[in-house]
């Protein structure tokens, strides 16, 4: 008796609405997030730039008249705000590089095996947990002329009280602390993250081959964090350029002192729109930030490339 291969069942082809929603489906599975992006970014983008080019007040903002640029020429010759801009690059410098410095340093010490270092790890997080109101009080006491803790300490040493709100250079330090505190520790555990994903086999041959801890750090450590390191800079960066909580409540005014001595961007856009009622000032204030947050970016990602360039010449 022959046995005969029994015929394979043939599928159904699919029907076109089949083939259709094959074909559409990624795309509603990522419609949610292109809506949101549209209505809450994409559009007040735009419409911020519609209205920066023209002269709208808080009071009346269905009455608009045509500037232009005209907003943007005023910007530039207006004094306040090349004070503004220079606070902001300066307050930038001085909280970024220790704070990310700072980070670095903790987060290699926290690599190692230590006693109780999930405790250290969540006790990085409370800072930036803690309310930017709340912390930027606290602050305001501690650097108080004079009741303030930090001039008591100052005084221990033989220093004198200083006026840390009306000085330009301590009130930019002042300030700079507060972001300092509350950043150092959230930046900490990304570099934390990022050492722990370097292979372990990499520290042992540099062991081996007599390398010290820090020459580890340096060899090893370093050019494995790379991107990590590039990506607090950018935002960093964009942190720094947007500062507007910890010098608004420092002292409680949006004119960033007396002689606008640690006025910052922000403040100095909020200052215009809801201060003096400059909508369509404030708005270009508001692109003005956004186009040097593009111009800060794409120049640490041009020198990060050029770096990585030299040594894949090497």
């Amino acid at each position: 008796m022959t046995l005969t291969a029994s015929a394979k069942p043939v599928s159904p082809r699919p029907s076109a609405a089949h083939r259709t929603w094959r074909t559409l489906s990624p795309y509603a599975y990522i419609a949610p997030f292109f809506t949101l992006f549209a209505a809450f970014g994409l559009f007040p983008l735009i419409y911020t730039a519609f209205v920066s080019l023209y002269r709208v007040e808080l009071q009346t903002p269905g009455e608009m008249q045509w500037r232009g640029f005209g907003n943007y020429t005023a910007l530039f010759g207006d004094e306040i705000f090349w004070t503004a801009l220079r606070n902001t690059f300066t307050i930038g410098v001085l909280s970024t590089v220790p704070q990310l410095v700072m980070a670095l340093g903790l987060a290699h010490l926290l690599n190692y095996r230590l006693r109780g270092r999930t405790f250290l790890r969540t006790a990085m997080l409370l800072p930036y947990a803690t309310s930017v109101a709340a912390a930027t009080l606290v602050f305001a006491q501690l650097f108080g002329r004079d009741f303030g803790l930090i001039n008591y300490v100052l005084g221990l040493v033989g220093f004198g009280p200083v006026d840390w709100q009306a000085g330009t250079v301590s009130s930019q330090i002042a300030v700079s602390t507060i972001v300092i505190w509350r950043w150092t520790g959230y930046n900490a555990l990304i570099y934390l993250a990022g050492m722990q994903s370097i292979p372990s086999e990499l520290y042992e041959a540099a062991e081996m081959d007599g390398a010290s801890r820090w020459r580890q750090f340096v060899h090893v450590t370093l050019p494995g964090l790379r991107p990590t390191i590039l990506f607090t800079v950018v935002v960093s960066t964009i942190g720094a350029t947007q500062l507007f909580g910890e010098p608004l409540l420092f002292e409680g005014s949006i004119s960033g002192g007396i002689s606008h001595q640690y006025q910052t961007l922000g403040l100095y856009m909020y200052e215009q729109g809801w201060g003096f009622f400059h909508l369509g000032r404030a708005a270009a204030i508001a692109w003005v930030m956004f186009l040097l947050i593009l111009v800060l970016v794409g120049v640490n990602a041009l020198i990060a490339r050029r770096r990585s360039r030299k040594e894949a010449g090497r």
